[in-house]
């Protein structure tokens, strides 16, 4: 019998972790904070069903985020799908199962970001998209730094905080789940 690309567990969470990472960006961005919260969703599901189904849950996240709220979240879906990918990759390398090594998971996910977002967030929004880290990208041009730059400074030290926070909380709510319900994702192994 040929095994199904999405089981009924599978979909379920990526509709769970979407509604995370949507409640979790909305509610940061209300506040204005110069972080993000908004791919927590995209870490449990990378970590539980591999990087290809972080990446679409980042992909869907982002795309629907676009529809009903804000237009420029959907620019920023290569980035979300980057998220998943090497959230993906590394707990499948065994890089979510000690803390220290959690980590480390959120650094290398800040770097993997910082490729991606920072010509995005450069070229097509000249470094301004309405999150709380403009006030940053505006303060180091003004200090003399080139847009490029005062982007690259700014994503770097948002994500980095950001991704380091997320990656701990993931591994911490993962830890947290009953047996019952881990038993279904034979990724789990990677955490415990």
């Amino acid at each position: 019998m040929a095994r199904r690309p999405f089981s009924s567990q599978s979909l379920v969470l990526i509709v769970i972790a979407i509604a995370i990472n949507m409640i979790g960006g909305q509610l940061i961005s209300m506040l204005k904070l110069p972080i993000f919260l908004d791919s927590i969703g995209t870490l449990i599901s990378a970590v539980l069903l591999g990087p290809f189904i972080g990446m679409l849950t980042g992909l869907l996240t982002n795309l629907l985020w676009g529809l009903l709220t804000d237009p420029i979240a959907a620019a920023f879906a290569p980035v979300a799908m980057v998220i998943g990918l090497v959230a993906g990759w590394l707990a499948r390398a065994g890089w979510f199962r000690t803390l220290p090594k959690v980590i480390v998971s959120g650094v290398v996910i800040t770097l993997a970001v910082t490729l991606v977002a920072v010509p995005l967030r450069t070229a097509l929004f000249g470094g301004v998209t309405g999150s709380g880290a403009d006030l940053f990208v505006a303060w180091m041009h003004s200090m003399g730094q080139n847009l490029a730059e005062s982007v690259a400074i700014t994503v770097i030290g948002a994500n980095l905080v950001d991704k380091i926070l997320t990656a701990i909380i993931v591994w911490v709510l993962l830890r947290q789940l009953p047996l019952r319900t881990t038993r279904h994702f034979p990724a789990m192994s990677a955490v415990r």
